[in-house]
Parts: C-alpha cells; structure tokens; sequence
C-alpha cells in the first residue's frame, strides 16, 4: 500500500513525502516480507511477464525467475521459460507425494502409535491391579503371564508395522526431496528450493481478470478448508472454524437444557417472595462478572476439582499424565456455558410471562396436569423467548477468548476434538478457536506485517461464523413464532 510518511524520523524519511509498501518475499534471504520504499527513490514501476511466484510451505513467497530445474545433481533444464515447463508436472508429482506421507504420518502411524499407547495404559493398569507383592498362586500367576504376554505380542505386532511405515515413508521422502529449483530474485541472489517445499508456482503479471478471480477464490477455499503453517501465519484455518463450532454447539446442548429448568421453576413453581427475588439479583450479577472471572473458576473447579477426580477414578494408569485434569474442549464449554446461562434464564424468563394466562387456566380446566400444561402449552408458546436467549448465549460464546486462554484454547492442536479413532468425540482434547486465533496471530506473531491479511481473514470469518449460528436460530424463532401466535415475543 501508500501512505504519507505521518512524522520524520530519519532524513532519508522526510515528513510528507509518500512512500510505496512492496511485499518483496524471499523471507530467507532478506529477513522480511515487506519493504517501504520512499517515492523520490523509485525510478520506474515495471511488471515483467516472466516473473515467477513460488508459494511455499515454509519461508513465505519467493519471487524471481528459474535459473535452472534439478534431479539431485542432474541439471534438467536451464533458463527461465524451459524450467517453467519442466516445474509444473514436478510440482503435481510432488504435491501427490507430499499427501501420501501426510496420510502415512497422521492416519496410518498415528492409529499405531495410539494402538501402543493403548496397549501400554492396558499393561500399566494390569500391573496395578496385580501388584509383584499380592499372594499368589500357580494357576494364577500362569493366567496373568499368558494375559502379559498376549499385551506384549500386540505391542510387537504394533512396531513391526511401524517399522514397515518407516520404510515406506522414508523411501517416499526421497523422492519428495530428490527434485529442486535453483531460483534467482531481481538483485541475482540465488536460492536452491526443493520442489516437494512449493504448493504452486504462478506467474501474476501474465494472467487475465478471470484467472487471477480463480485463483483468489481457490485461495479462499484453501484458507477455510486447510491447516495452518508457518506459526498460524500462513495457511488455513480449518481447525480454528472447526473448533469454534463446536465449542458453541456442545456450550448450547449444556446451557439451554439448565437455564431453562432454572427459568421454569423461577417462574412456575417457586413461591415469589424475597428468596427469589435475591436469586434474580444474583442471576442478574452474573451476568456482569469478567469473563476471566469464569476462566479461573473454570481451571479451579472444572479441571482440578472435577478433572482431577475423574483421572483419579478411571484412568489412574494414565496418570501422573492427565486426561481430563487439563484443559479441553468439555470444560471449555462447560464453562463458558456458566457464563451465558444468566442470559437463558432472563430471556427465558421474560417468555414464560409473556404466555397469556388463559392458556394455562384453559389448560387446567381441561384437566391437564401442571406438569402436562408446562411441557404441551407453556414451554411451546414460551419457545420464541428461549431461542432468543440461545441467540444471545451463542454470539457472545462465540466471541470470549479470556476464559478459553484458561480452560483448553492452543495455538495449534495437534488434532480435532472429533476424527475416525474410538470414541469418535474426544471431550478431553484441546482446541483451537478463531477468537484465539486472532489474539496470536495478530499479537504474538514474529513477523507482524506478513500476518495482517490472516488476521483480517479470521475476523471476517468469525464474524460469519457468529452470523451463520445466529441467523439459523433467528429462522428457527421466526418459524415458532408464527406457529404459536400467541407468544408475543
């Protein structure tokens, strides 16, 4: 971009005069991605048609042009415009290639690996129920060794299928690595890249408005649907979209259900006297306490109280390695459903008064129960009010970042709460989450500049996200509305 240099601070920086903001890459040979470039030092602006972009996996942008494409020592091709040919098929083979190892890495290794660790807690929990020093017996000391040695022929199973995977991966890293371009950027500084480190390879200044709108869509799409690299500053943010949906889907299934048992009994049951209306004040209260506030009740009572004893009860073998006394995504949720069900309980509140009350004396008199006329008349016309309070609960969930910081939001999680291992959903794993995506990308990333369109991007799509939830809320109220008219919410 352009701006006008605010305030001098160097004579070469002189107050007024403009100046021009380059993205020049090559992050490894000149240390930063963006250089300002005053407008009395520019000569002339030029856009050479051969100029080449090479998206990396690591090390950001390069720009320059081919010298020379390589298979280990062999040179294949020379100049420019012969090395652009030779790199695309390179680059396809290359990208196969890398998803082989990823599936090999992440799926096929990873199952194994989870399967020796299960394999071990069996071992270790097994120990612990048969301790050396308990009485013994020779009919049971030969059904606890035949038990101990099935485990540890399971463990050798297990590595001699990791040891194959090895193999198999190490032999497809060579041919990842045995390709590679020698670039050179516009001061004749060269660069040696192997081919199996570039995503893809474009030329900008040679493409039309139609194929430079395809490539920006297809950028979107990598932005939503992969994950990140280069410390969150490059890539997608798939499992930050994935994290945060969820989050506020397992925060909405814990808050609805109490928030509207507590409005019920407020409303319905209880005798209306000074009790309740402390209880209203408190309720009211809540909802004004910091967030944080949340977070360290959260970590004090969720994860060390609640966490702790679970990891006590049922997996001691795990232990001193926690499962649930840590952060995750269920305590996450749990609490920030502490902290949105004042919201519930008001708005639900407010729809219950709101149903007129003939249709609660007609119900009786038709000689249905309380019971029945709460569950068949007052909580169907009371509907539109309860979903107005989810609304409110789901955008401002969305949205909290202090107490996730506290209760189980990373930077990078290794994997998603939900994928294709036993038990599918994984309540104790950590999470990401657009919220806390923004905060580190934007306010812990090492190179700021290169990490403003990332932060720009998460806003946008958490926004969306927050939009998308509450608009299907909204549809959902709306349809209610109009099937119980007498609601007047």
């Amino acid at each position: 971009g352009r701006e006008v240099i605010p305030r001098s601070v160097t004579l070469d920086r002189p107050e007024g005069k403009g100046r021009l903001r380059v993205k020049v890459g090559n992050r490894d040979l000149y240390g930063l991605d963006f250089k300002w470039v005053n407008d009395d030092q520019i000569v002339t602006l030029m856009y050479p048609a051969d100029a080449l972009l090479l998206e990396r996996r690591e090390w950001g942008n390069m720009y320059g042009r081919i010298k020379a494409v390589y298979k280990g020592e062999t040179r294949l091709a020379e100049g420019n415009e012969a090395g652009w040919s030779a790199l695309a098929p390179l680059i396809s083979t290359a990208d196969a290639l890398h998803q082989q190892i990823t599936r090999i890495e992440k799926i096929e290794i990873g199952s194994i690996n989870a399967d020796l660790e299960q394999v071990r807690l069996k071992i270790r929990a097994f120990e612990m129920e048969h301790p050396s020093s308990a009485p013994s017996s020779p009919a049971r000391d030969t059904r606890e060794k035949g038990k101990i040695d099935h485990l540890k022929a399971q463990v050798v199973a297990a590595e001699s299928r990791y040891l194959e995977k090895t193999v198999e991966l190490e032999t497809l890293r060579t041919q990842f690595n045995e390709y590679s371009v020698l670039m050179v950027d516009a001061n004749g500084r060269g660069k040696q890249i192997p081919v199996g480190q570039i995503i893809r390879a474009l030329r900008p200044n040679e493409m039309n408005l139609l194929h430079k709108s395809w490539i920006y869509l297809t950028n979107v799409w990598s932005v939503l649907s992969t994950e990140p690299r280069e410390a969150n500053t490059e890539g997608g943010i798939f499992p930050a979209i994935f994290g945060t949906v969820m989050m506020v889907i397992i925060m909405s299934i814990i808050v609805v259900p109490f928030g509207v048992l507590a409005a019920l009994y407020l409303r319905e049951y209880a005798k209306q006297g000074l009790m309740v209306r402390l209880v209203r004040i408190a309720v009211n209260n809540l909802a004004g306490v910091p967030s944080i506030v949340f977070g360290v009740f959260g970590l004090g009572f969720f994860i060390y109280a609640i966490g702790g004893t679970l990891d006590t009860l049922f997996f001691p073998e795990r232990l001193p390695t926690p499962t649930f006394g840590t952060g995750g995504i269920l305590w996450a949720s749990l609490t920030l459903a502490l902290l949105t069900v004042p919201v519930v309980i008001v708005s639900t509140e407010e729809g219950l008064a709101a149903v007129p009350r003939e249709f609660r004396e007609g119900s009786l008199a038709l000689g249905a129960t309380k019971l029945e006329t709460i569950l068949k008349v007052v909580i169907p016309s009371a509907l539109p009010g309860i979903l107005t309070g989810l609304i409110l609960a789901m955008a401002r969930a969305a949205g909290e970042v202090a107490p996730l910081m506290l209760t189980g939001v990373v930077k990078l999680a290794p994997s998603l709460p939900v994928d294709g291992s036993w038990p599918f959903f994984h309540f104790d794993r950590k999470f990401m989450h657009l919220g806390f995506h923004i905060y580190d990308v934007g306010f812990q990333s090492p190179n700021v500049e290169a990490a403003k369109p990332m932060v720009y991007i998460t806003t946008l799509v958490l926004i969306t996200v927050v939009v998308l939830l509450n608009f299907t809320a909204i549809v959902l109220r709306n349809h209610l509305r109009k099937k119980y008219a007498g609601s007047v919410l």
